[in-house]
């Protein structure tokens, strides 16, 4: 594919169905943070503004039934649990800053609630570290 560093497509060697997903999540990311760096990791593929607000991997969160084939988990760092998106999985490892893992079947999925959630967690990896 098209724009894809070589690192990536090695990310996706093997699981090329998700290739999709991934596609989908990285335009809009590029989308609301055109600056970002993209990291390619064995096991996932991060996006930072000052810090990382977003990453892909394969974790398998949920039950495997219930995960779509084939899938691609999303996961956000935001300061709040998100109210209007389908979270697969959520901790708060501190007060005020919560990861949430969401399930992706489609590049449908990628719509614009979870574009104003790829929003916010740029906007709190921006301001992470400042005195208000």
């Amino acid at each position: 594919m098209e724009g894809f560093s070589s690192a990536e497509l090695l990310f996706f060697q093997g699981r090329e169905a998700a290739l999709p997903l991934y596609a989908a999540v990285r335009d809009r990311v590029l989308a609301v943070c055109p600056r970002a760096r993209i990291d390619v990791k064995k096991t996932q593929i991060s996006f930072f503004a000052r810090y990382m607000f977003a990453a892909v991997s394969f974790l398998p969160v949920g039950k495997a039934q219930d995960r779509p084939k084939p899938f691609l988990t999303l996961s956000l760092c935001l300061p709040a649990r998100p109210e209007s998106l389908p979270v697969a999985a959520a901790s708060e490892p501190y007060p005020g800053r919560w990861t949430v893992h969401v399930l992706l079947g489609g590049p449908e999925d990628v719509d614009e609630t979870l574009t104003g959630y790829l929003s916010a967690a740029v906007d709190f990896a921006e301001r992470k570290g400042r005195r208000a």
